[in-house]
């Protein structure tokens, strides 16, 4: 009997390790508690030991990026050892499976309530290979998140949708042509021999999940990156390393554009699909455009009361709450106060009728490698400023590294964007259905302003709050807005929720 060896939980925040190196060979016999490999993960190093004595067969290689409770490896009973001496006794009864002339066809699976399409991202299998239950076939991708397709049966892999191919909930992806004996712990040492060359096809060039990402991030082809890996797998340390193609490289790429431009400036372009993630905010926006009523009005804040508050106590904020004191968690704990005067600011249509919350859900808008996300704050009205500091910085990491959870980004009443930290003076946020209203801030810029009849130079923030005309009435939205701005230039007023 073959014992599965899944990758153990390492932390609370640790969804995924990448196989840093393999101690033990592939058909060699460990010892219990034998140390087998070194797995590692964003925050630490650590070893994999056997969980009992036997043969290991390796499931997963070196440098590939493997999630959570996924199987690694394969231990056999010592007895298995040695059924490698005798190669040549009937090599057409043991080699490779039998058909049991099953099929099971798998289709896209339900992964979230408002999801009903996803991307065939990348196929991590090719179509007639050997692939084991449970065992990762693709990476596929929706509007929200991605995911890995593991296979539903141990078989012949057949390909019917193919990579960026854009499938329905429900949608056929592939067959599996079942086979007998193939997910068994004896027979792991021939399917080895049958999906060895095809894998090593597969993996040179192609990048682990991780290096993926890092390679997209500084805009590096994988034809740029010579794989380290097995099988010429390029992997999260070969992405790291990697640096973008010198200016020399371009005439090789070009050779009848040199004789041309005079110039010698490059003309070259390129095309890419559309993620899903982009077409559903492409979509989402031109029905927001389409669908309400959205007016803008505007306001300006002088944010030195909240900038000094900020200056004479961030530190002793920091050493006792261990986060950082930003504007972002003012600016929240202002609009839950206004909120809650105003209703219908934090209200939403639901065909006649409207719904109003008691509750402030707050959906922070973050700046992704892969495009806009709007993860929530729950209940921030009951949030202190350490809380949400704390609950910004986790979400906005999370987004960035492409981790956040459907249930994350769902059921927000209300949204706060931050235009300010690219440099934006003024803009007009656009609503985020179903929601009413969406608040924008921008930079802070010093102006001359009149106070108490004298010119001064303060530090001013510029705010636009975008509202559905529908619902939210001219006299609400601007009486909201001036509520936040008292909010704001007075912060004592925030402690004291007056």
């Amino acid at each position: 009997m073959a014992q599965h060896v899944k990758v153990p939980t390492v932390g609370e925040s640790i969804t995924e390790v990448t196989i840093a190196n393999w101690l033990k060979k592939d058909g060699e016999v460990v010892k219990m508690d034998e140390v087998i490999a070194e797995l590692e993960s964003d925050k630490a190093t650590f070893e994999l030991t056997a969980p009992q004595a036997g043969v290991l067969k390796i499931v997963k290689a070196k440098g590939e990026v493997v999630p959570i409770g996924a199987v690694i490896c394969e231990i056999a009973d010592g007895g298995a050892a040695p059924a490698t001496s005798k190669p040549e006794a009937k090599p057409s009864e043991s080699a490779a499976p039998k058909a049991t002339g099953g099929i099971k066809e798998m289709k896209v699976p339900a992964v979230g309530e408002s999801i009903t399409e996803v991307t065939i991202s990348t196929w991590l299998k090719k179509d007639g290979d050997f692939v084991k239950l449970d065992e990762v076939l693709a990476e596929v991708e929706s509007d929200k998140a991605t995911f890995e397709l593991p296979a539903e049966a141990t078989g012949i892999l057949r390909i019917v949708a193919k990579e960026k191919t854009t499938l329905p909930i429900g949608g056929l992806i592939c067959r599996i042509e079942i086979t007998e004996g193939g997910a068994t712990a004896t027979s792991a040492p021939v399917p080895a021999t049958t999906t060895t060359p095809s894998d090593k096809n597969y993996a040179v060039g192609h990048p682990s999940p991780a290096a993926a990402k890092i390679l997209e991030e500084k805009g590096i082809s994988t034809s740029q990156v010579s794989g380290t890996g097995v099988g010429g797998r390029i992997t999260k340390e070969d992405a790291t390393q990697a640096q973008p193609a010198t200016s020399k490289a371009e005439p090789t790429k070009t050779p009848a554009a040199a004789p041309v431009m005079s110039s010698g400036g490059s003309r070259t372009k390129r095309t890419e699909k559309m993620t899903s993630l982009r077409k559903t905010i492409a979509k989402r926006l031109v029905s927001v455009k389409n669908e309400t009523a959205m007016l803008t009005t505007f306001n300006e804040v002088d944010m030195k009361p909240v900038m000094d508050l900020r200056s004479r106590y961030k530190d002793k904020f920091k050493e006792k709450y261990g986060v950082g004191l930003g504007f972002m968690s003012f600016f929240t704990k202002a609009v839950c106060i206004a909120l809650k005067e105003f209703p219908a600011v934090n209200a939403q249509i639901n065909g006649d009728e409207i719904i109003y919350h008691d509750y402030c859900d707050v959906s922070i808008a973050v700046s992704t490698p892969r495009g806009l996300v709007v993860p929530v704050i729950r209940n921030a009205e009951s949030l202190a400023f350490d809380q949400i500091e704390a609950e910004v910085v986790r979400l906005a990491t999370k987004g960035r590294d492409g981790k956040l959870s459907i249930e994350e980004m769902q059921g927000g009443t209300f949204s706060i964007t931050n235009g300010g930290v690219f440099g934006s003076m003024l803009s007009t946020p656009i609503i985020n259905p179903p929601q009413s209203a969406i608040l924008g801030m921008h930079n802070i810029v010093e102006r001359a302003v009149v106070k108490d009849g004298q010119v001064v130079v303060r530090p001013i923030m510029y705010l636009a709050l975008s509202y559905d005309h529908r619902i939210v009435d001219g006299r609400e939205s601007v009486s909201f807005l001036v509520r936040v701005k008292e909010l704001l230039e007075d912060p004592g007023r925030l402690i004291l929720g007056i």
